[in-house]
């Protein structure tokens, strides 16, 4: 590719359809294999995949043990441990991880991210996102789940906080002269004696400034609130529209709001996409045919509550949804799984098994068609890249790599090796500015 032509992002995360671990071929320890997820990430890099994302929860699903039993996703590896490790097994990835603002200290989070950033010589990533399950308020000794608006008010001034503590050391700051006795010099250190509604925090951060200056920040908020959040604070967007439209609507919107809050560089657009591969089209379809039928109906109808913040079990499982009352749950993702219900008239237990397979954007046929619907994605203003699940591990992270990867190179819509020296320089995003983090902000922000 020339210096002038850009790159379609690649991102990667474990499969999180529910009968993805069930599937012929497929790990079922996968995600808690020290080792497979040493052959992923490296797999992934061989295609010039950008980075590896990581989700997590502080808690399991609040869900019935029987149905919990029968998902793949109960007990995964701490993003934060893992990364750092394959950190030392990888060259180029990014290595993305997720982390919540409603349960963490930003003094905490931002040591852990800085010394990956370090460890891995400029490949951290941060996916920002405010905790919507309820279980995980009663394992950090709190009664009440916070109000969804009061987590994303204290979720600003956690990265506020976080990009104060990463400027504390000027890039030259320690000198570690020997013959004068200085280790850095003292003029090149900050205290950031940040007080807010949320945090106090003296600093300065007792690790170097990162490699990247500030790891990549993603956020995937696709609520009112959640969408502000990351036109303040993400470089990375990760979105669930379903149809080129939306998208396209999506990804104007949050470049407006970046604008608007002064943001000086394009926002990267990411959608999730589950990709299903075959020889021919049938042959895909009935992979995807295949995935679906694995799938528990009990799961599926826990996984529905949760998804709701409401309890369904009351309700006629071959009847229609009905109205739903709002709750302290993920706002934008109960409002997709309404609207898809609504749009396809589904059954509720027909509307579950869509939810706990995969109810958001596919790509389902041969390497062709898919690389076709990608091109027309990015190439029409709807994705900077996609953030892929694979039909199953290690098997289809595989098959994407050797069939989808070239087609895409061929193309010249993939880089044939990595450019860049770190995460951020691979996705093309600036480094912050000397003193980005010390721009005034208003502590009414946060209140």
């Amino acid at each position: 590719m020339n210096g002038d032509q850009r790159s379609i992002v690649l991102l990667a995360m474990p499969s999180i359809h529910s009968g993805a671990w069930r599937y012929p071929g497929a790990q079922p320890d996968f995600q808690s294999s020290f080792e497979q997820m040493k052959w992923f990430a490296q797999t992934l890099e061989q295609g010039c995949f950008d980075g590896l994302f990581l989700p997590d929860s502080l808690a399991v699903r609040a869900a019935p043990i029987e149905a919990l039993a029968r998902g793949h996703s109960v007990a995964t590896l701490d993003p934060l441990t893992l990364l750092p490790a394959l950190a030392a097994v990888t060259q180029h990835i990014g290595l993305i991880a997720t982390a919540s603002t409603t349960y963490n200290e930003p003094y905490m989070l931002a040591r852990r991210l800085a010394s990956l950033d370090i460890i891995s010589g400029g490949r951290a990533g941060w996916n920002l996102v405010t905790s919507s399950n309820s279980n995980e308020a009663a394992n950090f000794g709190v009664e009440q789940h916070m109000e969804h608006s009061a987590r994303y008010r204290r979720a600003r001034e956690f990265c506020s906080v976080m990009d104060g503590l990463w400027e504390s050391w000027d890039e030259d700051a320690f000198c570690r002269n020997a013959a004068s006795g200085f280790f850095f010099d003292p003029s090149k250190v900050h205290a950031l004696d940040h007080r807010g509604p949320h945090f106090s925090v003296r600093g300065p951060l007792n690790v170097e400034r990162p490699v990247q200056t500030r790891p990549v920040v993603v956020q995937a908020g696709a609520s009112e609130a959640g969408r502000q959040v990351a036109a303040e604070t993400a470089e990375v967007v990760f979105t669930y529209q379903t149809d080129f439209p939306a998208a396209r609507q999506f990804y104007a919107d949050m470049q407006r709001r970046a604008r608007a809050a002064g943001r000086q560089s394009a926002l990267k657009i990411i959608p999730a996409v589950f990709v299903v591969l075959g020889d021919t089209l049938e042959q895909a379809q009935e992979k995807r045919h295949q995935l679906d039928r694995l799938v528990d109906d009990e799961s599926s109808l826990a996984t529905l509550s949760i998804a709701l913040g409401h309890d369904i079990s009351q309700y006629d499982e071959d009847g229609l949804l009905p109205e739903i009352p709002e709750s302290n749950a993920s706002k934008s993702g109960r409002d997709r799984v309404i609207q898809l219900a609504r749009r396809e008239n589904l059954s509720i237990i027909a509307l579950a098994r869509r939810v706990c397979g995969y109810q958001g954007l596919e790509m389902v046929g041969t390497a062709t068609m898919v690389v076709d619907q990608m091109q027309q994605w990015f190439e029409g203003g709807a994705a900077d890249g996609f953030n892929i699940m694979f039909s199953h591990l290690p098997g289809g992270a595989t098959e994407f790599v050797e069939q989808v990867v070239p087609e895409l190179q061929r193309r010249g819509l993939l880089r044939r090796r990595y450019e860049g020296r770190s995460f951020r320089e691979n996705l093309g995003l600036e480094t912050p500015p000397h003193g980005y983090s010390r721009r005034c902000v208003n502590g009414s922000d946060y209140e």
